[in-house]
């Protein structure tokens, strides 16, 4: 699968109008966009709650790695980003429940807003396989 480029699709009718996937691997380097705390209802999850939303988000990364054949053990980077960067821990006690034994570099940041307003946390992961 050295050469293969294998996209992975989360369903949102905004991918082909916007040209992105959820999650694209080539050879060994799977990347997953950034994932808002989006339900499977199209509904926005754990309104207010940095936590709740940060594992939602944690949930469609793991979701999009697993479809390209990855899985959390191959994380090799994250990135949190927050609307209000003092709410880093809610984010990071919810990164470290799924990466504590990983331990994958992590990159905290504080972004203006997100395209929601409601959103409070959207997470990028990148994943090496072997």
């Amino acid at each position: 699968m050295e050469n293969v480029r294998q996209t992975v699709t989360s369903g949102s009718p905004l991918e082909p109008e916007i040209g992105f996937s959820r999650a694209v691997r080539k050879g060994a380097h799977v990347a997953v966009a950034g994932t808002a705390p989006i339900g499977d209802d199209g509904t926005n999850v754990a309104r207010g709650d940095v936590y709740g939303q940060t594992v939602r988000c944690l949930d469609i990364a793991e979701a999009a790695l697993k479809a390209a054949g990855a899985s959390l053990e191959d994380v090799v980077r994250t990135r949190i980003m927050l609307t209000d960067v003092t709410s880093w821990k809610e984010a990071a006690r919810a990164h470290g429940e799924r990466f504590a034994e990983v331990r994958p570099v992590t990159t905290f940041v504080e972004v203006s807003r997100f395209i929601d307003p409601e959103w409070l946390v959207e997470v990028e992961v990148d994943a090496v396989l072997g």
